[in-house]
């Protein structure tokens, strides 16, 4: 069997997951293996039961999964798409050198681990810009003045 690798959208599926996923969600070890047809047993690498195991907890939560296989190089377009911003965003953290890329000729290269890197520095900064505000918003009894909004100061 051949399957294309595309994106592809999975709905969960019809019968209950509650098994499953009490399964995948107390591995202990993040071991796993799986089981040909003839017995033979092959043990899945981390990375790969990880994956396994954020689509069985999303499908039995009722949410349709979306497997996206990525070139381990990107070009700008593709690391935008990924990045949720557009092409000319992209270029200026390239050159302000935020991301790291080769140029072996016009077009600039992307490792998608550099992309996924700052994806995640983004994430934390963006986290803890937000608990900084919530704190400055706590320490000036912010949260109580908006509490009611009937009442003023």
């Amino acid at each position: 069997m051949t399957t294309e690798l595309a994106e592809r959208t999975i709905l969960p599926p019809a019968v209950p997951m509650d098994r499953l996923a009490d399964v995948v969600r107390h591995s202990r070890d993040g071991r796993a293996e799986l089981i040909d047809a003839a017995g033979e047993r092959i043990i899945l690498p981390d990375e790969v039961f990880e994956v396994l195991q954020l689509v069985v907890l999303a499908m039995a939560a009722g949410q349709a999964v979306t497997i996206a296989p990525h070139h381990q190089t990107l070009t700008t377009q593709e690391a935008a798409d990924l990045l949720g911003v557009s092409r000319p965003t992209v270029v200026r953290l390239l050159e302000r050198g935020e991301i790291p890329y080769e140029q072996p000729g016009r077009h600039r290269r992307i490792l998608l681990r550099d992309v996924l890197t700052y994806q995640e520095q983004r994430r934390h900064q963006r986290r803890a810009s937000l608990d900084r505000m919530v704190e400055i918003s706590e320490e000036a009894d912010l949260y109580e003045a908006t509490a009611d909004p009937r009442s003023t100061r």
